[in-house]
């Protein structure tokens, strides 16, 4: 029963993409610096940058630890009624150090004006909705990795209050008192996105993972995780659960995004295009210089990866993710453009 309502689910939000959405949205970080950009498209292969690539919404106001965002990730709101974005609370041009220490869960109804609340898990217990709950971690304070979180609804999540459905949301964590490489981690936070439950183990390979994107494939029925492997064969690779909370094995290492070599990959984020059944999946090769962002194409089970090429119309693309919007919104955020554009040329 759990996975049928799980499943319905899904389809209906997938028939309203069907039915009413007529472009994309790239919501991404800069590769000019650490903001949130976002970019429109109407095939989901070439695209336009929105206010000349600047940041959408006052990043050092919302991303209150660091005042910098990377790795955004947005989402339609479970109700269909606003969106969701997941950032990285990190500033390496002002810290100078590959560490962080929280996140950000922003909210808004119409893709231009943002809220948000963060988490800095360096304090602990009393930050989360479930105080009393078991702790993975004896001492938080250790915690300096709260890396490139993401966002799944999961409608049959219970709270304690006996109300179901919840926002996963989903990171990577490496607490240096505690752990000794980085693992994929997840908390819950309700309909509000004000809230976040107390970390909960996703994977643990015995090696550090970073970079997770989970979808779920209507032609198996399965969750599909896209990762980054730290060390070992370099690529995007993938596997698959029954359930959302895994267990997910080890991936298949003959069936991975193995184009770029020996180069190094990250950030993936996997999307359908309207009315296609078989998938797109985005990443970052940050090799090279500039880094090059990339989009290969895959099957209806996310699998058998081929045909990549760069995106794409964006002049700073870094590791992002993938909205289907409808011809309303789209006309909105390209008014919302122009009028930047006008204003600042006056």
């Amino acid at each position: 029963m759990k996975k049928i309502i799980i499943i319905l689910f899904l389809i209906l939000n997938f028939q309203f993409s069907i039915l009413n959405c007529q472009g994309y949205l790239y919501c991404h970080m800069s590769g000019r610096g650490e903001w949130t950009a976002f970019a429109i498209s109407r095939d989901g292969v070439h695209f336009q940058d929105l206010i000349d690539g600047n940041e959408v919404y006052d990043t050092k106001k919302l991303s209150e630890i660091e005042g910098g965002a990377r790795d955004a990730y947005i989402a339609r709101a479970a109700d269909g009624q606003g969106f969701v974005m997941t950032t990285t609370d990190m500033c390496v041009a002002k810290s100078k150090v590959w560490s962080n220490y929280g996140l950000n869960l922003l909210k808004s109804n119409d893709l231009i004006n943002w809220t948000a609340v963060t988490f800095d898990f360096r304090k602990g217990p009393e930050i989360f909705c479930d105080p009393d709950s078991s702790d993975f971690y004896r001492d938080y304070s250790g915690i300096h990795r709260v890396w490139a979180p993401q966002v799944i609804w999961d409608g049959n999540y219970v709270w304690p209050d006996g109300s179901q459905g919840a926002y996963m949301v989903y990171y990577s964590l490496l607490n240096d008192k505690e752990d000794a490489y980085d693992r994929i981690f997840y908390s819950y936070s309700d309909s509000s996105f004000t809230r976040l439950t107390k970390p909960k183990l996703l994977i643990d390979w015995g090696y550090a993972t970073i970079d997770t994107d989970i979808n779920f494939v209507k032609k198996d029925g399965l969750y599909h995780i896209l990762i980054k492997k730290e060390g070992g064969k370099r690529g995007i690779f993938t596997s698959s659960s029954a359930n959302l909370t895994g267990p997910y094995p080890e991936p298949d290492e003959s069936d991975y995004v193995s184009f770029e070599g020996n180069k190094q990959c990250e950030g993936a984020s996997a999307f359908q295009l309207i009315g296609d059944s078989t998938w797109r999946v985005a990443y970052v090769e940050y090799s090279s210089s500039p880094a090059k962002y990339r989009i290969c194409k895959a099957d209806e089970y996310l699998r058998n990866f081929h045909s990549p090429e760069d995106i794409q119309g964006v002049a700073n693309p870094q590791h992002g993710s993938f909205l289907t919007i409808t011809e309303e919104e789209y006309r909105r955020l390209e008014k919302w453009s122009n009028d930047y554009k006008n204003a600042k040329n006056q």
